[in-house]
């Protein structure tokens, strides 16, 4: 797929929900601002393996569309962290932050694993660590882009549903966004790690278990910000180390 075909793609969706008001646009808008900017990336010659980076922006974001197709159709691969998240968009009183957060939350933690494992499984083993470690820095890579994008989500996405948010920025200052790239490495760097262990894992029976444990962990996350309360959304964002150690998520 093109760059213009995967973001006319989204923009689909996007135009067809707004003019609904179906909340699933909230995610799909920030997450196509941010798909933009990694792909104006790539163009830009930004990544040490420019190509690499392009297939897995367009994989990773197969994963949501297939999800979404499941979702609507009642048929095919749906994880449980996603069925919850579009459900939730058809409650009103869920402010339009926490839509959004849901949405990136199963995509990078659950969708973003199964996605990694799909690009590296089969090229792990032959790749020296100067390679692998390209691999790494093009991943992390990502996580300036998406810095980069925060102010644009806020302004073009969040304000349109909740104009309140203006008023966060103004407070705050740049406070808002720091958190929220913060949160947002946090996971990405949870996310390689669980990837790197499902890639380095042969058996098959152990490595599904391992796919199916990236949509349980992504669903615990989910629970700390719908049924956790204060305390819940505070820690929404840490480490999974920590979490653990709050014993709010299970060791593995």
């Amino acid at each position: 797929m093109t760059h213009h075909a995967l973001l006319d793609r989204m923009k689909t969706s996007i135009d067809t929900w707004e003019t609904k008001g179906d909340r699933r646009a909230i995610f799909l808008a920030c997450y196509a601002l941010m798909t933009r900017n990694m792909l104006d990336g790539i163009d830009a010659g930004r990544f040490d393996d420019n190509g690499w980076v392009h297939l897995l922006v367009h994989n990773f974001a197969e994963y949501y569309f297939i999800a979404l197709e499941a979702y609507e159709h009642n048929v095919g691969w749906l994880p449980e962290v996603w069925r919850q998240a579009h459900d939730l968009t058809r409650m009103p009183e869920m402010p339009p932050l926490a839509h959004l957060l849901l949405g990136v939350n199963a995509h990078i933690n659950c969708d973003l694993v199964l996605a990694l494992d799909d690009m590296l499984h089969d090229e792990w083993d032959d790749l020296t660590l100067q390679m692998r470690q390209s691999r790494l820095n093009d991943y992390l890579l990502v996580n300036t882009i998406i810095g980069e994008t925060i102010d644009s989500v806020q302004d073009h996405v969040l304000k349109r549903y909740s104009p309140a948010m203006g008023i966060v920025d103004v407070a705050c200052g740049r406070l808002d966004e720091w958190c929220t790239a913060r949160l947002i490495r946090n996971w990405r760097r949870d996310v390689w790690d669980q990837a790197v262990t499902l890639i380095q894992t042969k058996d098959a029976q152990t490595r599904a278990a391992l796919r199916r444990q990236a949509d349980l962990q992504a669903l615990g996350r989910m629970r700390l910000v719908v049924a956790g309360g204060a305390f819940g959304a505070r820690i929404f964002g840490y480490p999974q180390r920590w979490l653990r150690r709050l014993r709010v998520m299970p060791d593995q």
